[in-house]
């Protein structure tokens, strides 16, 4: 190919050139490339301060999780292409604060109301951020599903605030475990089953440290297959070593927000 088939500058719309994905599946290759070592040692080292912030108190926790919820939300943006997209960035950062406060606010008790009723309020306020944009429909609709799946994940994250403080311990500590072994250089389907046993195995030598004992396995386990769906999902459509090192880093303990949370709840 000459010079002309480079990539075209990254886009807000999603068809306005042909995405690093196609035009990998459209060489053949694989258009899934998984975030390497670095990224998950990043991922390990803020999953453990997540876990040792826990285990001091919920302002000491909220350190860590404001930082995980900015990457969360950058990340989720930078997946999808569109770059720079200050606002919609600015707005999912900013919902996830406010999800933060109304949890400290109402108390562990009333988490879900905290993180459903921001949520609510931030699909509207996205819907209207959109509706003022003068964008092409397409783009629009685009930019819409972005910015509120990105203040979704942004706020799920907030699970870390309102689970049980032994919980998040051993399940961001389990997380950081999984998604170290799972950047082994294993075949995936093995890879997968050392990072969940890897998991399970730091979910009970950080659940007897704690009041879970070996219950821990459980929370380990269930934190770890979460955060291997945000892995997979931050290794999707061919991505840049900045995705990688956002959404790559990020992801895998969002997504672990609500196993910490439920089974934290189940098991304590």
């Amino acid at each position: 190919g000459d010079a002309s088939a480079g990539y075209g500058p990254a886009t807000l719309a999603g068809n306005a050139r042909v995405t690093d994905a196609q035009r990998a599946r459209l060489e053949g290759r694989s258009p899934i490339i998984e975030p390497g070592i670095q990224p998950a040692a990043l991922t390990a080292l803020l999953g453990l301060l997540l876990s040792g912030a826990a285990a001091v108190g919920s302002y000491a926790l909220l350190v860590p999780l404001v930082v995980l919820q900015a990457v969360t939300a950058a990340g989720w943006f930078r997946l999808n292409g569109m770059w720079p997209a200050r606002q919609g960035i600015a707005l999912a950062f900013l919902g996830a604060l406010v999800a933060d406060a109304a949890l400290l606010t109402a108390g562990r008790e009333n988490a879900p109301a905290a993180i459903l009723g921001t949520l609510g309020v931030w699909v509207l306020l996205s819907l209207v951020m959109q509706l003022r944009s003068h964008a092409d429909p397409d783009e629009r609709m685009y930019g819409l599903m972005a910015t509120v799946a990105s203040a979704a994940l942004a706020i799920v994250a907030t699970g870390h605030l309102a689970a049980d403080p032994d919980a998040v311990t051993v399940g961001a500590a389990a997380v950081a475990v999984a998604v170290l072994a799972r950047a082994l250089p294993l075949p995936t389907p093995a890879s997968v089953v050392v990072a969940v046993l890897a998991a399970a195995g730091a979910g009970i030598a950080v659940g007897g440290m704690t009041d879970l004992g070996a219950k821990g396995a459980l929370l380990g386990a269930g934190a770890a297959v979460c955060a291997l769906i945000g892995h997979r999902v931050a290794s999707y459509d061919y991505p840049s070593r900045f995705v990688h090192f956002t959404a790559g880093v990020a992801l895998p303990l969002a997504a672990a927000a609500p196993a910490v949370y439920v089974l934290g709840r189940a098991i304590s």
